[in-house]
């Protein structure tokens, strides 16, 4: 039985600070808004004293060594760094505070990646707890205003963008790569119980099956709207589109995709390239693993029609 993580609890001007200790970090809310004076039923915020981390997973919370302090935020206030002030200008320096809140609050809801660009000001290795969907608003995020939320130069910002849509492309060839692996498999599957019940070989139901993803449809272009943010995106799109969707893009062709996408017609070549390129790769792997499960299936058959053979020979050898 544990008697609760020992803790450190503070206010937004960190003139209040308390010890307590939670087993939790609903408890440690609770705890640190009865010693902070909050209204019982507010809704309280728990980041990180020292950098303004947002902590709201309990597992997370789990991690934090003994002794962190957390700030318990309320309504509108914000983290902000410690600064050192003497007790004649408090006054100027907690004004200041509301002032930034404001300003920060005003940017958030017009871009959500500035909270996380001062997490990673804070923390660059922060970006490891980062979900996909924070990263790719980071990507997204115009390099110039990032570098400058950041303190960085525009290529550094620039560079680290890059290696971001890097990280985000190689996660989605690995599901890429899972999803044709299950597909394999599932094909494997389905030809083993053609081979149990031979009788119904010929007549077994085969071809590729469309699955609609639930995104809407562009009526202009006919394409899904999740297609058309990848094609228009930064860095390799083709690498992060299905088969099915490789397919309908060389299809069209370099005129129709002008007009789908807006662009001149360099750029709509060289995507349309790299589409047909990455179709034939994938294409080549299928054919691939269709070759290897065919060889698999004759030596099957091949197994099982020798076994016959040496059934029906062997009696009139004997009768001899």
């Amino acid at each position: 039985m544990t008697d609760g993580k020992a803790c450190k609890v503070c206010n937004f001007t960190r003139q209040k600070s308390y010890g307590v200790s939670a087993p939790s970090l609903d408890d440690l809310k609770k705890k640190g808004s009865e010693y902070l004076g909050f209204s019982p039923g507010d809704p309280v915020k728990v980041v990180l004293e020292n950098d303004g981390t947002i902590v709201e997973d309990q597992t997370y919370f789990l991690c934090l060594p003994s002794n962190t302090k957390f700030m318990l935020l309320h309504d509108k206030e914000t983290w902000s760094p410690a600064r050192k002030i003497d007790g004649g200008t408090a006054w100027m320096q907690r004004e200041s505070v509301m002032l930034e809140m404001d300003t920060v609050d005003t940017g958030s809801s017009l871009a959500p990646w500035l909270d996380l660009a001062q997490q990673l000001k804070q923390d660059l290795t922060s970006i490891i707890l980062m979900s996909e969907a924070d990263l790719q608003l980071l990507v997204d995020a115009p390099s110039t205003e990032l570098a400058a939320a950041l303190g960085f130069q525009v290529k550094k910002a620039e560079d680290l963008q890059e290696t971001l849509q890097n990280v985000l492309d190689r996660r989605e060839e690995e599901r890429q790569s899972k999803e044709l692996l299950q597909l394999y498999l599932r094909t494997v599957e389905k030809e083993d119980k053609q081979l149990e019940e031979a009788s119904q070989s010929s007549t077994g139901t085969g071809g590729d099956v469309d699955v609609p993803d639930g995104s809407e449809v562009d009526s202009a272009s006919g394409f899904m709207s999740r297609t058309l943010m990848v094609l228009k995106g930064k860095t390799s799109p083709e690498t992060r589109l299905s088969t099915e969707d490789l397919q309908m893009v060389v299809t069209r062709g370099v005129d129709a995709m002008k007009q789908v996408l807006g662009w001149d017609e360099a750029r709509t070549s060289a995507l349309l390239q790299a589409c047909e390129a990455e179709l034939s790769r994938r294409l080549q792997q299928i054919q691939a693993m269709q070759s290897i499960s065919n060889t698999q299936l004759d030596g099957r058959r091949q197994s099982s029609g020798t076994s016959t053979e040496d059934s029906v020979e062997r009696p009139a050898t004997g009768g001899t």
